[in-house]
């Protein structure tokens, strides 16, 4: 017997059965905080809860499930709670309908949360309570939703973080290593942030997720990509193999000698076995006069195997922490080298073939 299938009962999953576990018991935390909190206060004579479930509910799951989302920002939370309660309130008053008075007040609060910056669907059913209430007023409607709209965000912002995830949300994007305002040398190429204003723009439709972050997703998603093409090219292929080294144990005079003999400024140091022991300097090298180089030498040297595909020297190469990288073998005995400018040179002549091909195939043709 062919079992039967129910596509429509379940989509795609984007988190983990654990990620699900703490949204739920996140919401479990705030929502008794803020029950607990609403019971004990009091406007006028009326006892909160009764109002706390259906709004504050629909913005707990938001707040729980999808933190990032600009929906579920405080701003939202709270703006888009009391708006939408204020518009239902003045309908309410206004169209003596009540089914009327309901389709309204929905409609309107949905306007204004737009137009302010403070959509939150929540609000909906707000606007809809409150216009369809038997007493509407500040004190019956507004004030409770306030107040537990201002504590539910309280209590999220500590119940969210404790589950791992940042509640109000900002987005991370990548810092200048100087402290400028400027992107790290491996995010300055691609779109730009003009790009995709533009694109949403043409795009026509709101969309629940922050310009931040569609920012910080799409320089991921160029990674990623840029990691795909560059895996097949290793470091071997692209290394210099007749490395200038100098000896640990040779004098720093002589040492300096043989790296202005070869216009460098820097080079590796290497032992009797020729395995890799640090970096010397020419500055370093002319202070230590007659001391041997293993003196002067700085140990912290960035190594690769030469297996290695060249996507793993991005960070290293494209973010100013160095300017060579020693390829290596298990017993750090010196391979060769890979500056900036072999990587700059092998993604520049990668680059010249992928048009090549490009134009090939928009004429038609075939490469020779």
């Amino acid at each position: 017997m062919t079992p039967l299938r129910l596509p429509l009962l379940r989509g795609p999953t984007p988190v983990s059965f654990s990620t699900g576990c703490r949204a739920a018991l996140s919401a479990v935390a705030v929502v008794a905080i803020t029950g607990f909190a609403a019971h004990a206060a009091v406007v006028g004579d009326l006892r909160l809860e009764p109002l706390l479930a259906p709004p504050i509910g629909a913005s707990a799951v938001l707040i729980c499930a999808v933190p990032a989302s600009p929906l579920a920002q405080p701003r939202a939370v709270i703006g888009g709670n009391v708006l939408s309660g204020l518009v239902g309130l003045g309908c309410a008053m206004a169209i003596h309908q009540p089914i009327l008075a309901a389709a309204v007040a929905v409609g309107a609060a949905i306007l204004v949360m737009l137009m302010l910056g403070c959509l939150h669907p929540p609000g909906g059913a707000v606007a809809l309570g409150a216009a369809l209430a038997s007493a509407p007023s500040l004190e019956t409607v507004v004030g409770p939703v306030a107040l537990c709209s201002v504590l539910l965000v309280l209590s999220s912002t500590v119940a969210v973080k404790l589950s791992g995830r940042s509640y109000p949300h900002r987005a991370h994007l990548p810092a200048s290593p100087h402290g400028t305002h400027d992107r790290p040398p491996s995010e300055r190429g691609g779109f730009t942030s003009a790009d995709i204003d533009a694109a949403l723009a043409q795009y026509g439709e709101l969309l629940d997720v922050s310009r931040e972050d569609l920012d910080a997703l799409f320089h991921q998603v160029e990674i990623q990509a840029s990691r795909r093409i560059h895996s097949q090219i290793r470091c071997e292929e692209i290394m210099s193999r007749d490395v200038v080294a100098l000896d640990a144990h040779q004098s720093c005079e002589s040492a300096l000698a043989y790296l202005r003999q070869h216009d460098l400024r820097v080079a590796p140091v290497i032992d009797d076995r020729r395995r890799v022991v640090g970096m010397a300097r020419r500055a370093e090298l002319a202070a230590g006069r007659s001391r041997p180089v293993e003196s002067v030498i700085d140990p912290f040297v960035h190594r690769v195997p030469p297996r290695a595909a060249i996507e793993t020297l991005f960070p290293l190469l494209s973010s100013g922490k160095a300017h060579e990288v020693m390829v290596v073998d298990a017993d750090r005995v010196l391979l060769g080298v890979i500056t900036q400018t072999d990587l700059l040179a092998v993604l520049y002549r990668a680059h010249v073939v992928e048009a090549v091909v490009a134009g090939r195939e928009r004429q038609g043709g075939s490469l020779p």
